[in-house]
């Protein structure tokens, strides 16, 4: 085996030699093609997110007289599976962005319209699916009958939804806000799934304040990224054009702004003020209700 081998041509490889051809990946789930891949186009994204808030609005009346369910093995299958997952696909994007940093710099990266890549591509693909994967998350809230927080539910939502704009858009910046929000989703998994096991984590805390510095690190290079594409086109200083729709810009800085200040609002609520303790209790107990991201 060649030790220039990466870790997709080995899952490649691995795929070929041991799953069936008829049950290897269609190419409509390794290339967006709108209409065709599924959640791809706006209606069904829309139908997706009326049927989450429908399940899980409807699931809490439903529940209302019924004891919780306690569900601690599935659980924790499910947060096994997403912080498993995460750390795969950041593993997988990091193999493919860093040799694209180190020959053609940052700035190629994330605005150059070659650095959207057909493996990215089918990256972001996989991270949009696991969006709706995870709301599960909120499921598992309206089974155990724990709060639904506004954060919490607008946040998983909308993330759905953010995804597929830049899918759509072909935002060549996107491989920066997946890839941190990958990194974060595999310690807080982790830490769904350790403390459904019984298991205490002293970086509880940490989780937030990690949320809160992604969002910032995501702004400044969404709107860095946003500026040079309208300055190119509008004659601003600039460095260059940036790649990408000006709906999934739009849209990318709006919701990257607004799960700043809703985290930073959480996380004073739940760490700085009196009513901290009984937040932080419902977060532990709930093992999702505001702390969760994309």
């Amino acid at each position: 085996m060649s030790t220039n081998l990466s870790l997709y041509d080995v899952l490649a490889d691995g795929c070929h030699k041991y799953i069936p051809k008829e049950y290897h990946l269609p190419s409509y789930l390794m290339k967006w093609t709108p209409g065709v891949t599924p959640l791809s186009t706006t209606p069904e994204v829309g139908y997706a997110i009326v049927a989450y808030l429908a399940i899980i609005f409807g699931g809490r009346e439903i529940m209302r007289g019924r004891p919780a369910f306690k569900l601690k093995i599935p659980f924790q299958i499910h947060n096994t599976i997403l912080y498993v997952g995460s750390a795969l696909l950041l593993a997988l994007m990091a193999e493919e962005v860093v040799p694209m940093i180190y020959k053609h710099g940052f700035y190629y990266s994330i605005c150059n319209t070659s650095a959207w890549t057909r493996r990215l591509e089918f990256y972001y693909i996989v991270n949009y699916y696991f969006k709706y994967i995870e709301l599960i998350d909120t499921v598992f809230l309206v089974l155990k009958k724990k709060p639904l927080a506004f954060l919490h539910v607008f946040h998983h939502a909308a993330t759905a939804a953010l995804c597929y704009t830049q899918l759509e858009g072909e935002t060549a910046v996107s491989w920066v806000v997946i890839s941190l929000n990958l990194a974060v989703h595999v310690l807080m998994y982790y830490y769904y799934y350790a403390t459904a096991g019984g298991k205490k984590i002293w970086w509880k805390k940490y989780l937030t304040t990690m949320q809160i510095t992604q969002f910032i690190i995501d702004i400044f290079i969404v709107y860095f990224a946003t500026y040079q594409h309208y300055g190119y086109r509008w004659g601003w200083p600039h460095v260059g054009d940036c790649t990408g729709s000006r709906f999934a810009a739009f849209c990318g800085c709006g919701l990257l702004t607004s799960y700043l200040f809703l985290f930073i609002a959480f996380y004073i609520k739940t760490y700085k003020t009196g009513k901290g303790a009984t937040v932080q209790k419902a977060v532990t107990e709930a093992g999702t209700a505001g702390v969760k991201t994309n």
